[in-house]
């Protein structure tokens, strides 16, 4: 069984703190929004699902903030929280469709008192949760049948427990396939600047006995020149319409480095992910975070004070350049701007 990475526990959120990982598995207990607010910016919690289901979570926080019996500061606390927490990390399509979705309840309901809005809610946010843990788990059925026996896979940032509600994404389909017996290796970038694949996809992937290998991310592309590669799999943080897919810096270079060397390159996402807002992924806004995370990374200096530094969280994947993404309604092939299901009303 996969650990559980965020919960919702007597009023409070508790959820590893990733940052601690791998040399120690520290819990948080979360109850003031203020604190959430940091925990997501910092990447305490971090992976599309599992943000959103922290900032379904979060609103349970803001309501139970709320001055009681005070409708008109009820909802406009949630209205003000919402976008406080939408801004935190404005790549991640689910942190909005969560709070989108958390708030169209509370409006519905805005005839009821505050204790019957806080209860369905909660209701909705313990919804949003569940849903997410169903999605891994069917997401990772449908992917493990693309999986052969003695594969050799290259991942992309940690898409697994950690990232989700339940056991993940795109680490979710290998966890799957290895549960159905099937031998697999797994060839972990370590995903630069934060190491979210070392730091993270090795830990759970030494967890579930799987073996593994990890590489930095500059050497993917030598790796599948001199090695046999099945296939690369990665998770997303929002899909545009036509399938163009935004995903943690350095996916666009292994999705390249991929069609040079005839692998195939998947993406595992929910539905949930896809932004039918959007045309391509050149609308999709992508997040610039601190220079301290090159020039300072884990505490030591490695480059010249005052270095003028670019540091984008994602890039943009196009979609010609992915075979296949694996939700949980299946496998959806090209031309995607027709296939892509849409999400249920």
């Amino acid at each position: 069984m996969p650990l559980t990475t965020i919960a919702w526990r007597d009023g409070k959120i508790r959820m590893i703190d990733q940052t601690r990982l791998p040399g120690e598995l520290v819990y948080l207990e979360i109850d003031q929004l203020e604190v959430l607010a940091e925990a997501i910016k910092s990447l305490r919690v971090r992976g599309a699902p599992a943000i959103g289901v922290a900032g379904a979570f979060g609103i349970l926080l803001s309501a139970q903030a709320a001055i009681p019996n005070d409708k008109e500061n009820f909802f406009d606390r949630l209205g003000r929280d919402a976008d406080f927490l939408r801004r935190t990390r404005p790549t991640a399509v689910n942190l909005g469709w969560a709070l989108d979705r958390m708030q169209a309840v509370a409006q519905q309901h805005r005839a009821e008192s505050i204790d019957q809005i806080r209860a369905r809610l909660q209701n909705e946010a313990l919804t949003i949760f569940e849903e997410d843990r169903q999605t891994c788990r069917a997401l990772g059925r449908h992917g493990a049948e693309l999986v052969p026996d003695s594969a050799t896979i290259i991942t992309h940032c940690n898409t697994g427990a950690l990232a989700t509600a339940d056991f993940g994404t795109a680490l979710g389909v290998l966890f799957t396939a290895h549960a159905q017996g099937k031998k697999l290796h797994v060839i972990v970038d370590e995903t630069r600047p934060l190491l979210q694949g070392a730091r993270l996809n090795m830990w759970e992937l030494l967890q579930e006995g799987i073996p593994c290998t990890l590489i930095c991310d500059n050497m993917a592309a030598f790796y599948m020149q001199r090695n046999r590669v099945d296939f690369c799999i990665v998770g997303a943080d929002r899909i545009a319409a036509n399938g163009d897919t935004a995903n943690k810096i350095g996916t666009y270079s292994l999705a390249v480095n991929a069609r040079h060397h005839h692998v195939l390159f998947y993406v595992a996402a929910p539905i949930s992910t896809i932004d039918f807002s959007l045309a391509s992924g050149r609308e999709i806004p992508i997040e610039e975070r601190k220079p301290e995370e090159i020039t300072n990374a884990f505490g030591r200096r490695t480059a010249p004070e005052d270095s003028q530094v670019y540091n984008p969280a994602f890039d943009v994947t196009p979609n010609e350049l992915i075979a296949a993404i694996i939700t949980e309604a299946g496998v959806i092939r090209p031309p995607f701007f027709k296939n892509l299901p849409r999400p249920a009303k």
